[in-house]
């Protein structure tokens, strides 16, 4: 791997932070189901696994997003 790659990998500091809430509601076959809100958006998702829920997350990376993960 060179340099110039290596560097695509970190975030960039000058981007604005995505705040994202997490509430869990049931654990049910060994995953999540809840909600996720994008605080900075006003947006809550519903979730079926914690694979949807990553994915979900993912998407607003693509969008230009660094992520903080809160928990309650």
């Amino acid at each position: 791997m060179n340099k110039e790659n290596s560097k695509n990998n970190y975030p960039n500091p000058k981007r604005n932070k995505g705040t994202f809430i997490v509430k869990v509601d049931y654990c049910q076959r060994n995953t999540w189901q809840g909600r996720v809100i994008w605080a900075e958006e006003n947006k809550i998702l519903r979730f079926r696994s914690a694979l949807e829920l990553i994915r979900l997350m993912d998407e607003a990376l693509s969008e230009g997003q660094d992520i903080q993960i809160l928990a309650e």
